[in-house]
């Protein structure tokens, strides 16, 4: 699958014992894998509501942080070498164009098309890179580097809760977020880590945002059979005739025993004494019990009034409890135990036992999300490029946010960014990360931007252009500190090949 350049005569000897080697054995592996993400509509939703919902007061999908795929020590990466072209120069056109202007553009206009893809590290941490949508044939395709799709150090398996959103700002997902349903990659990426297949293209279920849609009362029947959110209500009625009326029509509900108390004097023939705990002050101001007297008396007549003292007790606690404690007790320090004295007064109660109706109302919500449509409907998509010559122009966009070696943190991953440059006519070769042949680019991002498209013929009045790279490796080139490079795998016939297996996948909404 790699090309490595041999000398000529290597080449022939090498083609001739493979040859032999290979001899009545299986057909070559393929180019391209596939994973299952989130499998179905349930397992998708759970994803979706995981990152819109809200843990304290902040949203799952602001506390990610930006994925730092290799070690923190800059890369060595070596120039030499060129590019070999595994076929034709091929294209597949951008779709969702933005009108063209007559204006003569100044500014570098962002695609809406970029974003970023959250997901849950191996470690259980939260975290995010940088990707597009590209066109596809149900407009549902995401691409970004093989590095924030796929483990490598979990035996290739895909990342949990992988979701995209474009045009990401703060926590917003203006047009909804997009769950993972099939990742794409190469298959020698997926099996042996080859960083120089360092790409996937993931299809997405339709959008969903927060709000909208409406929960409705459904049978039980209708309840059990749903797969969405639902949820159980219920509705004390005031008697058995109510509660006989709805049964005897249909509905679902249950005769409940409440146990209860209620306060009563001390005359009453079925009063029984209960403690009150007072403050120490309340308790000193209350009338003494009298001689004869006992709250627990059979004989009315001996019963002390409501509000009278009766008795108290000391709590040796620990320190911790010491402190913790609000309640009406007396707290003290006496020769370094810490004491809490607890004060009560006489109140009389009757205890009872009634019945409570209860009616069972059967909710679907699916209020709680909504179907924000297709990926490449809202936002649009852009094209796809491979076999292309290199020494192009391009533009970088991707969210960089950790800090330069050197410890300077130029960017926030707040807000995208751009680079423009020519890519190298050299490969990059990198020992450490097992890379023989990536394309270079002069570009100061920093990770976060990982995944970050590498879009050529790409056009500022439409803001399309075609994706023939995404970010990889980051390096130091010059050695002060700084990353001065971006690298990306080279884009090439068995790319397409990857790619036009997801291009043709279907997804669907999630949302019932």
């Amino acid at each position: 699958m790699k090309r490595i350049l041999l000398p000529a005569g290597g080449v022939v000897l090498a083609s001739g014992l493979l040859a032999a080697g290979l001899a009545g054995t299986a057909n070559a592996a393929p180019d391209w894998a596939s994973d299952t993400m989130a499998k179905d509509a349930p397992a998708a939703q759970d994803v979706a509501e995981f990152w819109l919902a809200k843990n304290g007061d902040t949203i799952n999908l602001a506390k990610a942080t930006p994925y730092t795929w290799e070690t923190k020590a800059t890369p060595q990466l070596k120039a030499g070498g060129g590019y070999t072209a595994d076929g034709k120069p091929g294209l597949a056109a951008p779709i969702g164009e933005e009108k063209k202007t007559a204006a003569k553009v100044k500014n570098i206009n962002l695609p809406k098309t970029i974003g970023k893809v959250f997901f849950e590290a191996p470690d259980g941490s939260l975290k995010w890179c940088s990707a597009t949508s590209v066109q596809s044939k149900y407009h549902n395709l995401v691409a970004t580097a093989g590095h924030c799709v796929y483990d490598d150090k979990a035996n290739g398996s895909v990342m949990n809760k992988w979701v995209f959103v474009p045009a990401y700002y703060q926590g917003k997902a203006p047009f909804g977020v997009y769950v993972g349903k099939t990742a794409f990659t190469h298959y020698d990426y997926s099996v042996f880590n080859d960083r120089d297949r360092d790409y996937a293209f993931v299809t997405v279920y339709n959008g969903v945002q927060i709000g909208g849609g409406s929960a409705k009362e459904v049978s039980k029947a209708e309840y059990d059979k749903f797969e969405g959110k639902k949820e159980v209500k219920e509705e004390v009625v005031k008697d058995f005739e109510t509660f006989d009326r709805l049964t005897q029509k249909g509905a679902q509900g249950e005769v409940r025993k409440v146990d209860a108390s209620d306060e009563v004097g001390p005359q009453h023939q079925d009063a029984k004494a209960a403690p009150v705990e007072v403050d120490k002050w309340a308790f000193e101001k209350a009338p003494a019990l009298e001689r004869g007297q006992d709250p627990h008396s059979r004989d009315p007549r001996n019963r002390p009034a409501p509000g009278t003292k009766w008795y108290s007790h000391k709590e040796n606690v620990t320190k911790a409890t010491y402190d913790a404690y609000t309640g009406p007790g007396y707290k003290e320090v006496v020769n370094g135990n810490y004491i809490i004295t607890h004060f009560y007064v006489v109140k009389y109660v009757k205890e009872s036992a009634s019945v409570q109706y209860v009616i069972f109302h059967y909710v679907i919500a699916d209020g709680f999300i909504k179907d924000a449509g297709k990926l490449g409907d809202n936002v649009g998509g852009q094209g796809v490029a491979w076999n292309q010559k290199t020494g192009q122009k391009v533009f970088v966009f991707g969210y960089p946010a950790d800090a330069h070696p050197d410890g300077n943190k130029a960017f926030t991953g707040v807000t995208p960014k751009w680079c423009y440059g020519t890519t190298s006519a050299k490969v990059y070769v990198s020992a450490a990360e097992k890379v023989e042949e990536h394309v270079g680019l002069k570009c100061s991002m920093t990770p976060g931007a990982d995944g970050a498209p590498w879009l050529i013929k790409y056009s500022n009045t439409k803001r399309l252009g075609y994706v023939n790279g995404v970010t990889s490796l980051f390096g130091d080139q010059d050695k002060n500190g700084r990353y001065d490079l971006s690298t990306s795998p080279y884009f090439d016939g068995e790319t397409a090949t990857v790619y036009n297996q997801a291009n043709a996948v279907w997804s669907g909404s999630i949302v019932k």
